[in-house]
């Protein structure tokens, strides 16, 4: 999607390590019109799966999952990072490993929002290694429904996220890939 690589290029910050910084627009500020157009995208990557539910993860992946949602006319759900006392109610729980924040999380989603024999999409911001991706895709088949799709805003495809998700049987969409972050230059996959 040109308009996100356009914006990775002038906005985004490469931190040593394989770290992309985009929290002007994306990880902590938020693009309004950018998540909308981004929704747009998703929708029309995935309109013939017959979507019936997005899931994502807070945070980030929350502005996405919400203008995709708007676009496909479906809900969506984001899965916790923390369990609050709320949350008393049954629920599936998965761990995933965080590549950014170097620390595992326990994501969590009640069981009533997230019924049996959906086609779900997941929606997230960042692909790296592949683990919120599968970590949300496990819970989607322990609800017993289907992952129709994963749709990223941004994979750096020299990790193994791509190939893990790709291995796995899914249908994988990313709005901008990065071949290389060296040499704190961001380098885009060929088309």
């Amino acid at each position: 999607m040109e308009l996100l690589e356009n914006r990775i290029k002038e906005e985004g910050l490469v931190l040593p390590g394989g770290v992309l910084k985009v929290d002007s627009f994306l990880n902590h500020q938020v693009d309004a019109k950018l998540m909308m157009e981004m929704g747009k995208e998703f929708a029309r990557l995935f309109a013939d799966k017959g979507i019936q539910r997005i899931l994502t993860i807070e945070a980030s992946g929350i502005s996405m999952a919400l203008t995709t949602a708007l676009v496909l006319n479906v809900p969506f759900v984001f899965a916790r990072k923390k369990a609050s006392v709320l949350m008393s109610e049954p629920a599936y729980v998965e761990d995933v490993y965080s590549f950014t924040k170097q620390e595992t999380a326990h994501i969590t989603v009640l069981k009533k929002f997230l019924p049996a024999g959906e086609k779900v999409l997941i929606i997230d911001d960042f692909l790296a290694n592949g683990e919120a991706a599968l970590g949300m895709a496990r819970i989607v088949e322990k609800a017993g429904s289907t992952v129709a799709g994963i749709g990223i805003a941004i994979e750096k495809a020299f990790q193994k996220g791509h190939s893990r998700l790709i291995e796995a049987g899914y249908h994988l969409e990313a709005l901008a890939s990065i071949a290389s972050l060296e040499d704190g230059k961001v380098t885009f996959t060929k088309k």
